[in-house]
């Protein structure tokens, strides 16, 4: 049984394919066409997909796709005809786009998948709800054969929370709120008045919260949202334009904040890091409420999360301290790029039936290496044919070279196996450094990625030396949790540090492992396991035996405003376009100072800022 699950039309398309009930591969649209978010129909990815699992797509069973456009289009005019006469021209240049594109999207997937097999049969597309694909996504691919699930978002078709139970094979939802009342737009609206790009800059808010103190949090709770005992919230939507307008807030929230929205760009001051702290720890708040009513109402052990707001993983690291479940698994790919692999799973297990077999210990996700992988020979080939002056080394001379070159504090692009599924690189594209440096967070932030200082980076640490570091004894593989750093591995700040304000706190060191370390001793940990990664694994055994430090910088390999590289030419652009020092591809190593000065580029100015 073959059958394809696609997220398309809104942000971060993607596709993945399911063989047997086994996830064979998924990938975002984005790093292939390399537009960040692209929400294109997913046709590249879909040829990726069946060309990893050698079919085409007439050998696919069912076409899944996430979500229900017509139950969409329902919530757009009920919400309109609710706050009606307010909002009538943004009604009105929406319908348009709804009675062109969105409203006939089975039409639209069935022109585009007859594209690729002009004989396509209708019947063979399936649709899931929006938060049934999320959900699915959690639940199924868990480790786990029975679990509570939370899943929280902007907005679905309707649903923009909801809880599910999830046993077996069978996953019903017990309980949802609803549009306009969302914990997702509530975070998102903040993300607007800072500055930043709604559904893509909420994780700057999240990293710009250490900065400043929850000052507004009761502003926010007098005003914006009233949060019962079990968690459930209603947003006073007379602050937030987002049901029928084109912005997220209005004058009303301007004035309640005592000034308009930041502009993008503009000077981050320490009332915006207030303002971060604020909603930050509202939101906190409400999920705690929540995953502990669930635990008492449903009795379960295991908790699932997945949508957009699961990726907040100073969120997933206090309902994991908090420990009313034993154990919890969040979706690694929890936006609506992983809503393609919820759908093929809904497909699977839900509407078809097929048992699931949970072995309480493996999740599904294969570590979330389920992209292109390209062959020793395919590298060279194609680094040849841009130019690229490389080095072929073995193995241990590799590993030798570029730990050799991590302690000289030079950053490494690393480059390896198969491309991750999700927001996260995970040690297949990832740009590595050494986080003992207390200058490599600025370093990195401004010489390589080319974005804002205060953003912080996760450490990837070997999973066996992970207590004697941080304080969380379970696994963190998809850099989803936030645990702080053990005490003997902290370092104390003296008066004058301890009374610096706002980005001057960036300054001071804070562990052993200043480059990684936040400004409340936490930080963003992926587990590093020889199963699922052994290359990244023996890379950080091997900066181990030589420093005595099994830890790690790991960062997306990409620059602000860039998908992802999925291929080794993308990787050598933007290594000459940035300050990256060295690159590995596969057993290719590259040094900066042995390429052509002619193949650099501008890459500071060549991607929109995110």
């Amino acid at each position: 049984m073959r059958i394809l699950g696609l997220s398309a039309f809104y942000h971060d398309s993607a596709a993945a394919l399911l063989v047997g009930g086994g996830i064979v591969a998924a990938a975002q649209e984005e790093r292939f066409t390399r537009k960040k978010h692209d929400s294109a129909f997913p046709r590249r990815a879909i040829e990726y997909c069946l060309g990893e699992a050698g079919v085409s797509l007439k050998q696919v069973d069912y076409v899944v796709f996430y979500d229900k456009p017509f139950l969409k289009f329902e919530r757009l005019l009920e919400s309109y005809i609710a706050f009606a006469p307010k909002g009538f021209s943004s009604f009105r240049n929406a319908l348009p786009v709804w009675l062109k594109e969105k409203l006939f999207q089975r039409s639209l997937l069935n022109r585009s998948l007859r594209y690729l097999d002009p004989e396509f049969d209708e019947k063979r597309l399936l649709f899931s709800e929006h938060h049934q694909s999320h959900a699915a996504s959690a639940f199924f691919a868990s480790p786990f054969d029975r679990a509570a699930i939370l899943t929280m978002d902007g907005v679905g078709e309707w649903a923009t929370t909801s809880v599910s139970l999830g046993n077996g094979n069978d996953l019903k939802t017990v309980r949802e709120l609803h549009f306009p009342h969302s914990l997702g737009l509530l975070y998102s609206a903040m993300t607007h008045y800072l500055g930043f790009r709604v559904n893509s800059g909420e994780y700057k808010v999240m990293g710009l919260a250490p900065y400043g103190e929850p000052k507004f949090t009761q502003a926010i709770l007098d005003h914006l949202v009233d949060i019962k005992d079990d968690g459930s919230f209603r947003l006073n939507m007379d602050y937030f334009d987002f049901a029928t307008g084109t912005r997220m807030t209005n004058t009303r929230f301007d004035t309640l904040f005592q000034s308009a929205a930041r502009e993008p760009e503009e000077l981050i001051t320490l009332r915006h890091m207030d303002l971060a702290a604020s909603v930050q720890a509202v939101v906190e708040e409400i999920v705690l409420r929540m995953t502990r009513s669930l635990a008492r109402e449903t009795g379960e052990k295991n908790l699932c999360l997945a949508g957009g707001v699961a990726l907040n993983c100073v969120c997933n690291g206090r309902v994991l301290r908090d420990g009313r479940f034993d154990r919890i698994w969040v979706q690694p790919a929890s936006g609506d790029a992983g809503g393609a692999i919820g759908a093929a799973l809904a497909g699977y297990h839900s509407f078809l039936g097929k048992p699931r077999l949970a072995d309480e210990q493996t999740d599904k996700m294969r570590g979330s290496y389920l992209g292109p992988h390209f062959s020793q020979r395919e590298i060279e080939d194609r680094l040849n044919d841009v130019g690229a002056k490389t080095t072929v080394l073995e193995d241990g001379e590799l590993f030798a070279r570029a730990v050799n070159d991590l302690c000289e504090q030079r950053v490494l692009g690393w480059f390896q196996g198969r491309m991750e599924f999700g927001p996260r690189a995970l040690g297949a594209r990832s740009i590595i450094a050494d986080p003992r440096a207390p200058d490599m967070q600025t370093h990195l932030n401004l010489k390589i990625k080319y974005r804002e200082s205060f953003r912080p980076f996760a450490p990837a640490i070997l999973r066996a030396a992970l207590e004697d570091w941080f304080e969380i004894d379970t696994d963190s593989p998809y850099m989803l949790m936030v645990a702080e750093v053990i005490r003997s591995r902290r370092r104390q700040m003296t008066e004058d540090e301890r009374s610096l304000f706002g980005i001057d706190k960036l300054k001071v060191p804070r562990s052993e492992i200043p480059a990684v370390t936040h400004l409340d001793y936490s930080a963003r940990i992926q587990t590093v396991h020889e199963d699922t990664n052994p290359r990244f694994h023996a890379l950080l055994t091997a900066f181990n035996e030589m420093t005595g430090c099994p830890v790690l910088v790991n960062t997306s390999f990409n620059v602000r405003g860039e998908p992802i590289v999925c291929t080794p030419e993308d990787a050598f652009r933007c290594f000459m376009g940035t300050d990256m020092d060295s690159l590995a591809i596969g057993n290719c190593y590259l040094s900066k100072n042995d390429q052509d000065p002619e193949l650099k580029e501008n890459y500071r100015d060549r991607f929109k800022l995110d």
